[in-house]
């Protein structure tokens, strides 16, 4: 092997081992998400809420959402601010023809789509519903990469992605009964079970379209600039349309928002979901949409994990099984061949 080869094959070797970190950093800041992002619902004003009103409860998480994305838009600059990245960000900004609408597509299915969705599925299902309805996202990811741009996904990966969805699934089992038991008594539950649903497509769809710009785009900018997408569609559009159309005063409820236990709490919320969306974004050059989907999917682990020391509930037998299964599925994709690892897309 000549000294040419050779350095790319370390340099190879380099990125993909990269491209599982980053993915596993994703894995454990999202599964901190789910402590803020269900605490929230449990302070003022949404606490005092009538849950049953359809209309009130969709204005709250309209709300939650664009809060979060302020939140973690405000992170992100700083991000970009520390490593001296904000003109890059204007650069990739203004090219919108050709990048910069990859992202605000993506915005739409991430945002008010799956992030909606799922802020849906802990207000009226639970934060365990709302963690299991989304480790489904990495299968939709995969097949529309696979299907778009024909990015290889070998049958070890497709095992891989399985065995890590039932790991999930295994670890979620005995709380997304219960949590489904005690929402089916609830007239608008359905609400909660289609939030659930709309995490999962949206998440999918949002990586196939990020990783259409992440090719030629740096990752801390090209994230930084779906957030301001997002956060533009919720102040611009949304939350506007929903105070001049709707019957619930939006404003008022806005303003009650600015407590001090709701600002902590959606300041976190921003922080974990912000820097997991850092890492998720650059994963996706160095090993692909599907792989770092599946990688990212840990959180459901995590989840438990934090969720468990948060509420001092801790997991039953159910946990080692499925956390067996999720490492499992996570070590039959990081132990491929590193030249099946390379992403390769056709032109």
């Amino acid at each position: 092997m000549t000294n040419n080869q050779q350095g790319k094959a370390m340099f190879r070797a380099r990125s993909i081992r990269w491209g599982f970190i980053w993915a596993l950093w994703c894995a454990v800041l999202w599964g901190a998400w789910y402590v803020p992002g269900a605490a929230v619902w449990k302070e003022a004003p949404f606490a005092t809420m009538d849950m049953a009103n359809p209309r009130q409860f969709l204005t709250a998480a309209a709300v939650i959402t664009t809060f979060n994305a302020m939140a973690v838009l405000f992170f992100l600059f700083v991000w970009l601010l520390v490593l001296g990245k904000l003109a890059d960000f204007g650069r990739t900004f203004s090219r919108v023809r050709r990048i910069s609408k990859w992202y605000f597509a993506a915005a739409i299915f991430g945002g008010p789509m799956a992030i909606f969705g799922s802020f849906l599925a802990m207000g009226y299902v639970g934060a365990v519903f709302a963690a299991i309805a989304g480790l489904l996202y990495p299968i939709v990811g995969a097949s529309i990469a696979r299907v778009w741009y024909n990015e290889k996904i070998t049958m070890r990966a497709a095992l891989g992605i399985l065995v890590i969805v039932s790991g999930g699934i295994a670890i979620y089992a005995p709380g997304i009964l219960g949590e489904l038991s005690a929402a089916s008594g609830a007239k608008s539950a359905w609400l909660g079970y289609l939030g659930g649903a709309m995490a999962a497509l949206g998440w999918g769809v949002e990586g196939a379209l990020a990783g259409r710009a992440l090719d030629v785009t740096d990752p801390d900018c090209g994230i930084t600039v779906r957030f301001t997408a997002e956060t533009i569609y919720w102040t611009c559009l949304v939350v506007p349309a929903l105070a001049l159309f709707g019957d619930i005063d939006v404003v008022h409820m806005v303003l009650d928002t600015f407590n001090l236990k709701a600002l902590t709490w959606l300041t976190l919320a921003g922080i974990s979901f912000g820097f997991c969306y850092v890492s998720w974004y650059k994963s996706f050059p160095l090993i692909g949409v599907g792989r770092g989907q599946a990688i990212a999917a840990l959180y459901g682990a995590f989840a438990v994990v934090f969720l468990s020391a948060f509420t001092l509930q801790f997991p039953a037998w159910n946990f080692v099984v499925g956390l067996a299964l999720v490492v499992s599925g996570a070590f039959l994709m990081y132990t491929e061949r590193s030249d099946v690892l390379e992403v390769v897309r056709a032109l």
